[in-house]
C-alpha cells in the first residue's frame, strides 16, 4: 500500500509542475527543397551511386582492336593536319585551296592580312570558318 501511496504522490507532484516545450521545425536534408547547400554532394553521391543506367549508344569499347584503330585514326588526322598547315602556311603557301577527306571539304584563302579556313560537313552541311591572322615582320 506504501508503494500505491508513494506512486500517487509523484504523479500529484509531477501534474502540479509547470511544463516547457518548443516548437518542432522540420529541416529538410536534400538541398533541393531548401536544405543546407552543404549536403549536395553527399546526396548527389548517393544518387550516383544508385543509378543503374548505362547509356546504351555510349561505345566504350576497349578491346585492343578498338584501340588500335581509335590511334591509327588519330595518327592519320594528325598527318593530314600537318600537311594542311604546310600548305597554308609552309616555306611555300599556296594562294588558296580545297582538301576533301571523310565527308569533309576545307577550303582556305589567303588575303593580305588574313587566312580564311572554312570546314564543311558534306553530309550536314555545318560549316566552320576559322580565321587566321597574318603577323608580318617589319626590319
Amino acid at each position: 500500500m506504501s508503494y500505491l501511496k508513494a506512486a500517487i504522490a509523484a504523479c500529484a507532484i509531477a501534474c502540479g509542475a509547470p511544463l516547457a516545450a518548443q516548437d518542432v521545425v522540420y529541416e529538410p536534408v536534400s538541398p533541393t527543397f531548401g536544405g543546407n547547400p552543404f549536403n549536395s554532394q553527399h546526396v548527389l553521391g548517393v544518387a550516383n551511386a544508385n543509378n543503374d543506367f548505362r547509356d546504351p549508344r555510349a561505345a566504350n569499347s576497349n578491346s585492343q582492336a578498338d584501340i588500335f584503330a581509335r590511334q591509327l585514326q588519330s595518327r592519320l588526322l594528325s598527318a593530314l593536319s600537318s600537311q594542311i598547315v604546310d600548305a597554308i602556311f609552309g616555306e611555300n603557301p599556296q594562294e588558296s585551296g580545297t582538301i576533301s577527306f571523310g565527308g569533309q571539304t576545307i577550303n582556305f584563302f589567303r588575303s593580305l592580312e588574313e587566312v580564311t579556313i572554312i570546314i564543311r560537313d558534306d553530309a550536314t552541311g555545318e560549316e566552320t570558318k576559322i580565321v587566321v591572322p597574318l603577323f608580318i615582320d617589319v626590319n
